[in-house]
């Protein structure tokens, strides 16, 4: 089984000012891209999990990320490290979703610790990517364990979730 994965962020904006003779006008164009091939290494991943996802009114779950997750074609994921991680809230949610590290064994080598989170409001969209040979390490048993919880109460939220690294 191979992997090959290319993620790319587009980003266009416009900021203008319409004057009295003429108009004034500043564009930008950003586009970063991470290609991994398939391995271990630098610029490489060997190891993809994806799923949509519900949790209900403030509910929180905790995705274990070495050996607690399958991938599409049923085998059993440990990933080393992360070279990616996509979260997309839906729009429809009302409340926001909260991604961190989990109170123990909480992988946080991405944010810092377990009470940094991120909340991403409905219709948003967090995206992390490194494509160098340590990325985002993690660590069985201590370090392991993505915590991703509904940041209200009263309705459910549901997400969509990318993960992409290596095995060693």
């Amino acid at each position: 089984m191979t992997l090959r994965t290319k993620l790319a962020v587009s980003l266009t904006a416009e900021l203008r000012n319409d004057l009295d003779l003429a108009a004034a006008s500043v564009p930008l164009s950003l586009l970063r891209r991470v290609d991994l091939a398939n391995g271990t290494a630098a610029g490489q991943a060997d190891r993809v999990f994806h799923d949509r996802r519900t949790l209900g009114a403030s509910a929180s779950e905790s995705l274990d990320l070495a050996g607690g997750l399958v991938d599409a074609l049923g085998a059993a994921l440990t990933f080393a490290r992360v070279k990616a991680l996509i979260v997309a809230a839906a729009a429809a949610n009302t409340n926001a979703v909260r991604v961190g590290g989990a109170a123990a064994n909480g992988w946080t080598t991405w944010a810092g610790g377990a009470d940094d989170v991120v909340s991403v409001r409905p219709g948003g969209l967090l995206v992390l990517a490194a494509g160098d040979a340590t990325a985002y390490p993690v660590t069985a048993g201590t370090g392991d364990l993505l915590s991703v919880a509904n940041g209200g109460a009263g309705t459910p939220v549901t997400y969509d979730i990318v993960i992409i690294g290596a095995s060693a």
